[in-house]
């Protein structure tokens, strides 16, 4: 599926845990890492694409995570020149949807083999905004201004403070 300009509709996925760090894998075979991502198939709504990727590339299911926030806007990006000559499908880049995710158990353990061609082989827990200058340089300000976007719905993600009332006698 390609849009009329040419980008292909994607899903991006920043899961967080308790702490306020997000999921950040590298890809398989290579020194690259990125969020868990993929293509949204015809027919398929942004919800269901969320949760199809977030399994085939982290073993996680849907009762595992709680979906916090979706961007309203699609953030493009596109394929550097060198790319488009081998490029198949005849995208120009990708638009997609991020989906902020908090996981419930901050102990799981990501099985990253799920999938039959897994796309990650390694992952850390990171800060929050680590992933724009450590992502592939076309795809850095669609990160920026999907987690500028999702910032404010971290604090959803982070253990609520209980508001100690003062005794009074």
């Amino acid at each position: 599926m390609i849009d009329e300009q040419g980008y292909r509709p994607n899903v991006c996925i920043v899961i967080a845990n308790s702490a306020g760090q997000v999921f950040w894998g590298k890809r398989r075979q290579q020194s690259a890492w990125q969020f868990p991502q993929g293509g949204i198939e015809a027919g398929e709504s942004i919800e269901a694409a969320l949760y199809r990727e977030l399994q085939e590339e982290t073993g996680l299911v849907a009762e595992q995570v709680q979906l916090i926030a979706v961007t309203k806007p699609w953030y493009r990006y596109r394929l550097p020149k060198h790319m488009l000559k081998n490029n198949q499908s005849n995208y120009v880049g990708q638009k997609q949807k991020y989906g902020l995710l908090k996981i419930l158990d901050d102990a799981h353990q990501f099985v990253l083999d799920q999938d039959r061609h897994p796309e990650f082989d390694d992952w850390a827990w990171v800060p929050y905004w680590y992933p724009v200058g450590a992502v592939w340089a076309p795809k850095q300000d669609a990160y920026r201004r999907a987690l500028k976007e999702l910032a404010p719905f971290l604090k959803q993600c982070l253990p609520e403070v209980k508001n100690r009332a003062r005794s009074t006698s």
